[in-house]
């Protein structure tokens, strides 16, 4: 099924393809983008039948290539800030908070706005063709979607800065060195790959890969990671899977989620 021109859905096996599709732009972020991919994601997070999402780009040449500067080349400081927090409220957060997990197949360029976005996915797999970087410096900004908070997480502090202050545009190899990206795939590969790898995933408890997701999180966004942990420990006891989950190892079965 497609949403409308700009994103494109399609489902099987209870795994949702989005592809941003706006290949002779590269597939930049602008607001209608942002905007019409985080309905899209609030629908796929509704519906029970989707239980795990691939997020990739349109065309073999990129994945994003960054954020639409035409659209924001005029703004003020205060502008600039507004820009930063909504992009970060209806999709950067809601990625990396969602409740199922969210595999970004980088097909080609990421790049600014568009390496942010894979940043905030759960898993990042690449073909060998993708090139990542964050060239906001060459523009006179920074990263304003996530991208100084996010990479340092993922790659470490020192690698992070060295990237952000150079603007250095990276291969997928390197990327792979770095653990910016768990798995290097062929162009034709990635999208299979990606499908195996939920597959693996949403055989189990669906409500504990939710909770999963926000203990691993809270370890960066909150002042004690161990308690919320403990907390979403707890919450699992509650679930309908955990029943399931038990009653079949207990049985000798396998669980039916």
């Amino acid at each position: 099924m497609s949403h409308n021109a700009l994103i494109l859905v399609s489902t099987k096996n209870k795994i949702a393809t989005v592809t941003i599709n706006r290949s002779e732009k590269l597939n930049a972020l602008n607001q209608s983008v942002i905007s019409e991919l985080s309905s899209v994601l609030s629908e796929l997070e509704n519906d029970s039948n989707i239980r795990s999402v691939i997020l990739t780009g349109a065309g073999e040449k990129a994945f994003v290539a960054g954020a639409d500067i035409a659209e924001f080349a005029h703004f003020t400081p205060t502008e600039g800030k507004q820009l930063a927090q909504n992009g970060q409220k209806i999709l950067f957060d809601k990625i990396e908070n969602y409740s199922k997990p969210v595999i970004a197949a980088i097909n080609g360029y990421a790049l600014g706005g568009g390496l942010e976005l894979a940043l905030a996915c759960h898993l990042r797999v690449a073909s060998f063709t993708a090139k990542m970087g964050l060239p906001e410096v060459t523009l006179g900004l920074i990263p304003g979607y996530g991208g100084t908070q996010r990479l340092a997480q993922l790659v470490g502090k020192g690698k992070a800065t060295e990237m952000i202050l150079t603007a250095e545009i990276i291969s997928a190899e390197e990327s792979y060195k770095i653990g910016l990206i768990s798995y290097l795939q062929t162009t034709s590969g990635l999208l299979p790959f990606c499908e195996e790898l939920a597959t693996r995933m949403i055989k189990n408890s669906p409500q504990a890969l939710s909770n999963a997701i926000k203990a691993i999180n809270a370890g960066y966004n909150e002042p004690n990671g161990f308690e919320k942990e403990m907390e979403f420990f707890g919450n699992c006891f509650g679930t309908e899977d955990f029943k399931e989950g038990t009653s079949a190892f207990l049985e000798k079965r396998k669980p039916n989620f």
